[in-house]
């Protein structure tokens, strides 16, 4: 668990339960809080110098977006990633982001066209910068904005949920993306996505977001391939 600053907690006593929830969050997402990792409401509570209430509502928030689970037995932990549910995992992703990117082309209007675009713009400038809660950050705002332009608010619900488990893989294998030479570049996944929505062509925004489904999967496999040994695990 990471060390709370004198800068930090004067940040959770202005703010209380939200402040926690983002750093318990962005520690979450960038694998600084691993898969499986017990979350104690009184240790947490003396980590951030607060009461119990701003915590067990942070949880709370964390366990809406799928991060957090409570067990049976009342434990709770940072929500597993078992490698076996990755199938599983990019099955669902696919359904729904062919199903929210298609209804985009259908439904989009003009701003919303434009504020996918601006955050397109802000993703594949956050590529360079090397910091990659923000580039995680930034995808998912942009494919939320594809949701959002959908309007199905049911869909745009889980698809979020889908994103955040999205960002832990993301995270850990961010840098096997930017450095691939044997893919397409990162920059240009969300380009045929963002044409076809802007043509309203529902076949061919579905099918993009299908490809754009299964490069990330090809990715996050190629990388276990290569990268993961018996020390390195996200179970």
């Amino acid at each position: 668990m990471g060390v709370v600053t004198m800068e930090a907690e004067s940040s959770v006593r202005r703010h209380g339960g939200r402040y926690i929830y983002e750093e318990l969050r962005k520690q979450i997402l960038t694998l600084q809080l691993k898969p499986g990792a017990q979350l104690d409401e009184v240790s947490l509570a003396a980590q951030f110098g607060v009461s119990r209430s701003p915590v067990r509502d942070a949880l709370a928030r964390l366990i809406s977006e799928g991060l957090v689970t409570i067990l049976p037995n009342r434990t709770t932990l940072v929500t597993p990633f078992e490698i076996e549910e990755f199938p599983h995992y990019i099955a669902a992703l696919d359904l729904t982001q062919r199903a929210v990117t298609r209804l985009a082309a259908v439904n989009r209007t003009e701003q919303e066209l434009e504020r996918i675009r601006e955050a397109n713009v802000a993703y594949v400038e956050a590529l360079g910068s090397g910091n990659f809660q923000d580039m995680s950050e930034l995808n998912k705002a942009f494919h939320l904005e594809i949701a959002r332009a959908g309007h199905n608010p049911y869909l745009t619900r889980y698809y979020e949920k889908l994103l955040g488990e999205g960002q832990r893989l993301l995270h850990l294998h961010f840098d096997f993306i930017v450095s691939s030479q044997s893919l397409t570049r990162p920059e240009q996944d969300h380009d045929e996505i963002v044409q076809a929505i802007a043509n309203r062509q529902a076949d061919a925004a579905e099918e993009a977001s299908h490809v754009h489904t299964l490069l990330f999967r090809d990715r996050f496999l190629e990388f276990m391939k290569q990268n993961m040994t018996k020390s390195v695990s996200i179970l």
